[in-house]
C-alpha cells in the first residue's frame, strides 16, 4: 500500500521528479482510484434485519428472562503497531480481502447478573 507521497519520493530518487497530481492522474488513467481500506466486513441487509428483529423480540422481556442472559464480547488487540486506516489504490468496484497473521491477540469475556466471567485468550 503505497501513498502518493511515497510514489513522488520514488520518482525523485529515480531522477524523474513528478508532482502528486501528475501521479494521481496517471493512476486514474490506469483505472485505479484511491480510498481507505475497509476496516471490517460489510453487514448484509439480511444480517441487519435479523439483528433488528432479535432486538425487537427481546426488548420487552421480563426481569426473570433478563437474569438468564449471558452477555459476551470479544476484541482484537494489536501487539505491534496500530490498527490504522490504510490508503489503497483499487479498480472501482473491487472488493479485496487481505489476510495476514501474527501481531495481535484475541480476547473474549462475559458477564451476567450473577457476576463477571473469566477473560479468555482465544487461539488463532
Amino acid at each position: 500500500m503505497v501513498t502518493l507521497r511515497e510514489l513522488q519520493s520514488s520518482s525523485v530518487e529515480m531522477g524523474e521528479s513528478s508532482g502528486r497530481t501528475t501521479i494521481s492522474a496517471a493512476l486514474h488513467q490506469s483505472g485505479l482510484y484511491g480510498g481507505l481500506a475497509r476496516q471490517k466486513p460489510i453487514l448484509s441487509k439480511r444480517h441487519m434485519t435479523a439483528c433488528l428483529e432479535f432486538a425487537k423480540r427481546h426488548l420487552k422481556g421480563s426481569q426473570a428472562m433478563r437474569k438468564k442472559i449471558l452477555w459476551s464480547d470479544g476484541t482484537k488487540i494489536e501487539l505491534f503497531g496500530l490498527s490504522i486506516k490504510r490508503h489503497v489504490w483499487r479498480n472501482p468496484g473491487t472488493i479485496t480481502i487481505v489476510k495476514h497473521g501474527g501481531g495481535n491477540i484475541m480476547l473474549w469475556g462475559c458477564f451476567s447478573p450473577a457476576g463477571i466471567g473469566r477473560l479468555v485468550r482465544m487461539r488463532e
